[in-house]
Order: structure tokens, then C-alpha cells, then sequence
């Protein structure tokens, strides 16, 4: 082995284990993110009747 096919081969695992943290951390996101919308449901203000008060 050359030493030019060293320092690449070693590039090569280091980008591969960067992608594969960086897939990680993305599917841990998208999940949480789901996890949370399902439970906080989107609530809208009940109207009272009153007015709003507004600036």
C-alpha cells in the first residue's frame, strides 16, 4: 500500500463515520419531533366572547 491510498482509505472512514452520525442525529430529530407533535395537540385560543385586547 502506497501511502497516498493510506491517507485516503483513512479520509474515506472518517467521512463514512461522519454521514453515519450525521443520519443519526436526523432520524433522532425527525422521531422526537414527531413524538412531540402527537402530544401537544395544536390548540387554537377558545373565544370567550370578550374582545381582544390589542396595542
Amino acid at each position: 500500500m502506497s501511502e497516498d491510498n493510506s491517507w485516503t482509505s483513512k479520509a474515506a472512514m472518517a467521512g463514512a463515520a461522519i454521514g453515519s452520525a450525521a443520519l443519526a442525529a436526523a432520524v433522532l430529530y425527525a422521531s422526537r419531533r414527531m413524538e412531540r407533535g402527537k402530544k401537544k395537540p395544536a390548540t387554537s385560543p377558545v373565544p370567550t366572547g370578550e374582545a381582544p385586547e390589542t396595542d
